[in-house]
């Protein structure tokens, strides 16, 4: 899609990212999304990116620079992602992640990891189509 723009994310895009994402969820915002989403943008380790289209964000990459984890290199993490369904199917995810990449080139590292739940066939087949494939790490949850 042309004339779409990326950039690094600003406190300010919270309003708009918590709209992407019950756009996506099809349910209500979580009371501290918007304040996760200005916190990020404010870190040092922030590789945080949004799209715009003609002034409005209409996606968004929310990802760190983490050292230390596991024992693996320092290496970026994608927390979260998402593109406004109006727009999704146009390369704008792409577009994120590939701005991503280069951001983590830049600062030296090798790796990038994200996760995604199984079921979301939808979003896999997107992370395959930008080169990820399966990582070292197995998902582990304990239920309270």
């Amino acid at each position: 899609m042309k004339n779409v723009s990326i950039r690094r994310l600003k406190p300010a895009d919270g309003h708009d990212i918590g709209e992407i994402y019950a756009a996506i969820t099809q349910g209500p915002i979580e009371a501290d999304f918007k304040r996760i989403v200005e916190d990020q943008a404010g870190k040092p380790e922030d590789a945080s990116f949004v799209a715009e289209y003609e002034g409005r964000v209409v996606g968004y990459m929310i990802s760190s620079i983490l050292t230390g984890i596991f024992g693996i290199k320092k290496s970026a993490w994608i927390a979260m992602m998402g593109v406004h369904p109006k727009f999704m199917g146009q390369g704008i995810g792409e577009k994120l992640a590939q701005e991503l990449f280069r951001f983590a080139r830049g600062q030296g590292l090798g790796d990038v990891y994200t996760s995604v739940r199984w079921d979301s066939t939808d979003l896999l087949s997107f992370c395959k189509t930008i080169g990820f494939d399966r990582s070292n790490f197995i998902n582990l949850i304990r239920r309270l």
